[in-house]
């Protein structure tokens, strides 16, 4: 299947072809939309490819920085396939912030040299090792999810600093300090987690999909996924085998998504007379910002695991 970045250059090409310009793939003809945040402006333009990356873009390069998010809300971002007009962006910006490995299409169209794949600044965990017969194999060998253990993340803002300080020398300063104080709020969120983790009655996550890998190893869960692939159904044996791991652990709560079909996990748990309930993988924006989110994940693991703080 041709990438969303091998589609767009194909666009791009015909469209020179018949105008003999290329004028036309710089832009989404008759949109009407305006230039993007990164177009028209002093200020260095700044490409955030999902929601916690641009929240993270955001709060490190505050007015510093135009940024311009590749994925809107409400899309799941493993399914992005970008448009002549993003790859053009990606081709302007001062910098690209990405994860490689989660969306293909973006991997494809990075310059490496106006590029932060933030996956390279944390250590990073395996996928898992279920993967279903016929799911699509992934591009990298770690898991992507690095952005919901928030010691990594302010790893990753302290390193997005320091590259934002090497393109715009003039607000360098500016940059570090901003990424010190997202450092020290994600240092408080990681405490307000070990705390009112601390106690549980069960450890064990069973979620949709394995989206909580770093979560888990950051407070020493115990995560169980479905699915490693959010658009993958899992076999009946690996349903069975999920189940009976449930059982035998007193689960009481099957954890879905808000962009995964919730269908399975309220297969799996009417079989093991278990409830389901949102975990936000936080892929997308969410009603609040990053922090409000995760501190509303922590509310829903404390109520589903059975925390006392």
């Amino acid at each position: 299947m041709m990438s969303g970045f091998s589609r767009s250059r194909a666009v791009c090409l015909l469209a020179g072809a018949a105008l003999l310009t290329t004028a036309a793939c710089g832009s989404d003809s008759g949109s009407g939309s305006g230039e993007s945040a990164a177009q028209g402006s002093a200020k260095p333009g700044v490409i955030a490819a999902f929601y916690p990356l641009q929240w993270l873009t955001e709060q490190v390069g505050g007015p510093d920085v135009a940024v311009t998010v590749l994925t809107a809300p409400g899309v799941e971002p493993h399914d992005l396939e970008l448009s002549i007009k993003q790859v053009t962006e990606i081709q302007d910006a001062a910098l690209t912030v990405y994860i490689k490995g989660v969306q293909p299409a973006v991997d494809d169209a990075v310059d490496q040299d106006k590029s932060f794949d933030a996956a390279t600044a944390v250590p990073t965990l395996p996928l898992g090792d279920h993967a279903e017969e016929g799911e699509e194999e992934h591009t990298v060998s770690y898991d992507p999810h690095i952005w919901l253990d928030p010691v990594r993340l302010a790893t990753v803002a302290t390193k997005l600093g320091e590259r934002l300080a090497v393109a715009d020398p003039a607000h360098a300063q500016a940059y570090k300090d901003r990424a010190a104080a997202t450092a020290a709020s994600l240092g408080t969120l990681d405490r307000e987690f070990a705390a009112g983790l601390g106690t549980c009655r069960t450890k064990t996550l069973v979620t949709a999909h394995e989206a909580f890998g770093y979560l888990a190893d950051r407070y020493r869960l115990k995560q169980v996924g479905i699915t490693l692939d959010p658009e993958q159904e899992p076999s009946p044996a690996r349903l069975s085998e999920v189940g009976k791991l449930a059982r035998a652990e007193g689960v009481t709560t099957i954890f879905t998504e808000s962009l995964v079909n919730p269908k399975v996990a309220q297969v799996l748990a009417d079989q093991v007379g278990a409830k389901t309930t949102v975990l936000n993988p936080l892929e997308s924006k969410p009603s609040g910002d990053y922090l409000s989110a995760m501190r509303d994940n922590l509310k829903t693991l404390q109520t589903a695991l059975g925390c006392t703080t």
